[in-house]
């Protein structure tokens, strides 16, 4: 749980600022928004700011986002449905 919770952390920030809801995995809409979330993140688009960034940041990027998702999994197996890598 501690990447997702990382994960979950950091997203919290972001969204502190612009005052946006954040994240939790209490509640299985929350599972489910994060794990839609992690799946967009994970797009390689995204994951790679449209290629902008090195291949060292994207590969890190890549291995925080999917411990996450795995995370996530363990807590809670249907979320795999929601992202393509796990679906």
């Amino acid at each position: 749980m501690k990447a997702l919770n990382a994960w979950i952390d950091q997203q919290n920030q972001w969204a502190s600022i612009w005052k946006n809801a954040g994240y939790e995995v209490q509640t299985a809409a929350g599972r489910k928004r994060v794990a839609e979330a992690i799946d967009s993140a994970l797009s390689p688009e995204n994951l790679s700011c449209d290629g902008e960034l090195p291949r060292s940041q994207v590969q890190a990027r890549y291995r925080a986002l999917t411990a996450a998702a795995k995370d996530l999994v363990k807590l809670d197996p249907s979320m795999a449905q929601f992202m393509y890598e796990f679906g």
